[in-house]
């Protein structure tokens, strides 16, 4: 009989940290205070603080049950009728790019899976290329790079004594970037800050990029979320587009549909011919394969008939802007309450300039911290706040909270 082993082959693995946003949610959930408030994952909630299946979803999910839709392995590349109308979507149905066959659109495992897919693109066929980062960025960003084995540096973005965009450090860090680097760019509603270029700004970046032969790299996440119209929170990608540029564009249905844990997505790359796209397409599904081999179909299937059919799309476009307002909502009657009980003087303008699901407080390290211990107030330690996860009841409390913080607090 085999003697019993003591000591586990896998002792030499170490525990790894826990994930700053997932997190978050857990230290939440074993919170007993009745005025506690998950202010940390980007996830939409109702005035009740409840999670929130879109009307238009259901409806797509009866017509799929009514079908009786088989549930076959899809195809590498995806579901191709969701292909369709994701381009079509992200860039404009009536866009030359899409007529010329120029766009190389694998769907993907929502925003994290479809980054994925490009940075290994990026590892096997630019080798040594670089990718800038905004500083701060999404937290997945850097995770996704590293593990893909692409190098990374950061390109100035936030300005903490504004609260607001460093524009001239961002084009000095583009500019200063080596040749044919990529550059990440937050499509609409920048993640973690909620600060946006504006539209003189986004055409003043795109000219840095094409002197520099820069590749642009989007990471759209919220297109019609931000907002509330899906056009005005693809202009950015579009305008670069429209000047001829070749481009990534990786999306994500989670938000703006609510297909959290779906996991839908896509990949674009546009390229400068139908050719080149045809291979770029046929790489991102070899990289595919032996990653996942090919994506989910539930989810796939409900973008595809919401987009696809005119009568849901509409429904679908009002839902959103309800969503878009809701959370517009709370940011002004949180800046109001702010307003109303700091008598310092203090301009808080910034919290409306900020645009999408997240508000970037300014609140440091410490800062948030007693946004939690003291206040129950859960939120990631850079100060950003999910306010999709705030109710307009619970403004007022937030404002108190965010004032203590700010001032007994250094």
């Amino acid at each position: 009989m085999a003697a019993v082993v003591k000591t586990s082959q896998f002792e030499s693995i170490t525990m790894a940290p826990p994930d700053p946003i997932l997190g978050v949610s857990e230290a939440f959930k074993a919170d007993t205070n009745e005025m506690k408030l998950n202010l940390g994952v980007g996830a939409y909630r109702t005035e009740e603080l409840q999670p929130y299946v879109l009307d238009v979803v259901k409806k797509a999910e009866n017509l799929m049950l009514q079908r009786g839709d088989f549930k076959e392995y899809l195809p590498i590349e995806g579901l191709a009728a969701f292909n369709k109308v994701t381009a079509e979507l992200l860039f404009g149905a009536d866009n030359p790019i899409i007529q010329q066959q120029r766009i190389a659109t694998v769907q993907g495992l929502s925003g994290t899976g479809s980054l994925r897919l490009a940075a290994a693109l990026i590892e096997r066929y630019f080798p040594g290329a670089k990718v800038l980062i905004s500083s701060p960025t999404w937290g997945n960003h850097k995770n996704i790079f590293n593990d893909a084995r692409v190098p990374w540096s950061e390109y100035r973005y936030y300005d903490p004594k504004t609260v607001g965009l460093d524009f001239d450090g961002m084009i000095s860090d583009i500019k200063a970037a080596p040749e044919g680097s990529f550059i990440l760019l937050h499509g609409c509603a920048h993640n973690p800050t909620g600060i946006d270029p504006t539209p003189e700004q986004w055409e003043k970046i795109a000219d840095v990029i094409q002197e520099k032969n820069h590749i642009p790299f989007f990471d759209v996440a919220y297109q019609g979320f931000a907002s509330g119209s899906l056009d005005a929170d693809a202009s950015s990608v579009r305008s670069f587009a429209a000047r001829g540029m070749e481009l990534l564009v990786a999306q994500s249905y989670s938000k703006n549909l609510g297909l959290y844990g779906e996991r839908i997505g896509a990949i674009n790359v546009v390229c400068s011919s139908a050719d080149a796209a045809t291979k770029v397409k046929s790489q991102l599904k070899r990289i595919a394969r032996p990653m996942y081999s090919n994506p989910p179909i539930h989810g796939a299937r409900i973008v595809a008939n919401v987009v696809g059919d005119p009568a849901l799309f509409n429904e679908w476009k009002d839902e959103m802007q309800m969503m878009a307002g809701r959370i517009k909502s709370v940011r002004q009657k949180l800046y109001d309450n702010i307003v109303a009980k700091d008598k310092s003087g203090k301009d808080w303008s910034y919290i409306l300039k900020q645009i999408g699901m997240f508000s970037f407080t300014g609140l440091n390290k410490t800062q948030t911290e007693n946004m939690t211990n003291k206040w129950h107030v859960y939120m990631t330690k850079d100060g950003r706040i999910s306010l999709a996860g705030l109710s307009a009841a619970k403004c007022e409390y937030l404002a108190d909270a965010i004032i203590d913080s700010f001032y007994n607090v250094s």
